[in-house]
């Protein structure tokens, strides 16, 4: 059995050996939890992670490591009433953030989910319609059609055109508590929330033992059981390292608003593409934010909030 010194010397040897995709592979191994490293080991391992991402899908990656910014705590906002369940979002969040697009089960990542929700209203007609038939007592003839628009919904659906006319919609997302139930159960200390607010992960440290999906309660977070598909041409190089760079299998993967354009003052990508505008980004400690406005002005809520686990995501409506 190799001991601990010797797999150093052969990592060492590696290293110096001119062999990219090993050295890189050993020095991750070794490499700490990333928050835990100086500023000297993060930028050996951006310098890594660029030489092999570059290599492997033939272009220059950057891998961004810009921290938190001082006075800053990021929040979102979403008009329920103008979302028109045209899925742009979804498409936009991955493709810029790198997520697998495989076509075999276990292959297709998308971490934004846009709930389909029927309308639907309680009918004079169907009062004699009930069980048993024509009395209407132990099942009402109301109970097998929606009434109102409740989040039992269905997040495929491929309509011919949106937004349908009994149809409303509902995207959810990682929320990024302020007291994230994923970060108190992981083993490992991988995920966890930076000071502007947002829930990161190093997906180097990830174990994969999907602690975090069960403790979500938002269905925010997915595993790559399978080997990540993403195709050269269509990968972002513009990535960032607690963000969107390529992962692997075996690891869990969600939203991070887009860290590779949020720390540098720029929109996340859902909240660019969006047509209608029914989604807002900003700083909530500025109180002329886009945000900050709609959560002094606006009908708000968050979902789920009797959890209290506080989302930094809210819902509004006119």
């Amino acid at each position: 059995m190799l001991s601990m010194s010797s797999l150093m010397g052969t990592a060492a040897l590696m290293v110096q050996s001119g062999d990219a995709k090993a050295a890189v592979e050993w020095a991750e191994h070794f490499q700490k939890n990333y928050r835990l490293m100086t500023a000297e080991e993060k930028a050996e391992a951006r310098a890594r992670l660029e030489r092999r991402y570059s290599a492997e899908y033939g272009k220059q990656v950057s891998v961004d490591t810009t921290e938190a910014q001082p006075g800053v705590l990021m929040g979102y906002a979403l008009n329920i009433r103008k979302c028109i369940g045209c899925r742009r979002c979804v498409k936009a969040c991955v493709e810029e953030n790198n997520q697998s697009r495989g076509n075999k089960p276990g292959e297709r990542i998308e971490w934004i989910q846009v709930l389909r929700m029927e309308r639907g209203e309680f009918s004079k007609d169907k009062m004699n319609h009930g069980y048993p038939e024509g009395l209407g007592i132990q099942v009402g003839g109301n109970a097998y059609t929606p009434a109102g628009a409740v989040l039992e919904g269905q997040y495929h659906y491929e309509p011919e055109a949106v937004p349908e006319k009994d149809a409303t919609y509902m995207p959810i997302a990682c929320m990024h508590c302020e007291k994230p139930p994923c970060v108190k159960v992981c083993p490992v200390r991988t995920t966890y929330r930076d000071p502007d607010g947002v829930v990161v992960i190093d997906y180097n440290w990830c174990i994969g033992c999907r602690m975090c999906m069960g403790a979500c309660p938002y269905w925010a977070r997915r595993i790559n059981v399978a080997n990540p598909v993403l195709p050269k041409e269509a990968m972002n190089p513009v990535t960032h390292y607690l963000g969107n760079r390529p992962r692997m299998r075996g690891v869990v993967e969600k939203c991070h608003w887009c860290l590779q354009r949020s720390r540098h003052s720029r929109y996340p990508a859902c909240v660019e593409v969006c047509p209608v505008g029914a989604r807002k980004f900003g700083n909530l400690l500025d109180p002329e934010s886009e945000v900050s406005l709609i959560l002094a002005r606006k009908n708000v809520f968050r979902l789920k909030a009797e959890l209290n686990t506080f989302p930094k995501f809210f819902y509004f409506y006119d």
